[in-house]
């Protein structure tokens, strides 16, 4: 198969997972927002599957094929859904819950996709097996690979990614305080652990490990 055709499968085998696990990510936040007290997200419009209004065309769409195309993990982002964490009752432990809300998640995605592929791989031998078992159980060992490597990516504790915030929530008032004055930073500092390879050196032996367990 041409490098093209290789392409072109990969895309139909990883663009539903990887969409789908974006957008449910993004939107858990904004219903664990709601049922705190913060109904930004719902007024923005954003609680929706419809995968439109979450669409950020680099990070959810060139971003993974991108990455398709270099042989590299695929993961990515969309438009983050809108929280006033000011109205979110229990104050800081209102934002970590909210923020936590997305990784656990994909989390859940992750061992439900497993459970699914154990049961598809039943169906292999049988009269749909190449037609539809087997193209489904790429997908479902996609959706395991893509949802807890953006679990374990968005956990990593620092600002402006979901595991930032969990980290002010569980900090100390004054030293949560000034690690929030450090998210301006943030994007540089992630950009710069990701150039030098110290974010894989951290997350890549958890994201083999619990993606070995789940497959």
């Amino acid at each position: 198969m041409s490098d093209t055709g290789d392409f072109l499968v990969k895309i139909s085998i990883w663009v539903l997972p990887t969409i789908f696990a974006i957008i449910l990510h993004e939107v858990m936040h904004g219903v664990v927002a709601l049922r705190l007290g913060d109904d930004t997200a719902l007024e923005a419009g954003r609680l929706t599957l419809n995968p439109i209004p979450h669409i950020d065309p680099f990070g959810t769409v060139i971003l993974p094929m991108l990455l398709l195309w270099m042989r590299m993990p695929v993961f990515g982002f969309a438009r983050p859904v809108p929280v006033n964490f000011s109205r979110l009752r229990n104050g800081r432990r209102g934002m970590m819950m909210v923020a936590a809300a997305g990784p656990l998640t994909n989390i859940a995605l992750a061992i439900v996709s497993s459970l699914a592929l154990r049961i598809d791989q039943g169906f292999i031998a049988g009269p749909l097996g190449n037609e539809v078992a087997r193209p489904l159980l790429f997908m479902l060992g996609a959706s395991v690979v893509v949802n807890v490597v953006l679990a374990i990516f968005n956990l990593f504790p620092l600002l402006p990614l979901d595991g930032g915030r969990v980290m002010v929530g569980i900090l100390p008032l004054d030293a949560a305080r000034a690690f929030a004055r450090m998210e301006p930073l943030g994007f540089p500092i992630l950009f710069l652990l990701l150039y030098t390879g110290v974010i894989d050196r951290v997350i890549d032996p958890i994201i083999n490990t619990v993606t070995q367990i789940l497959l």
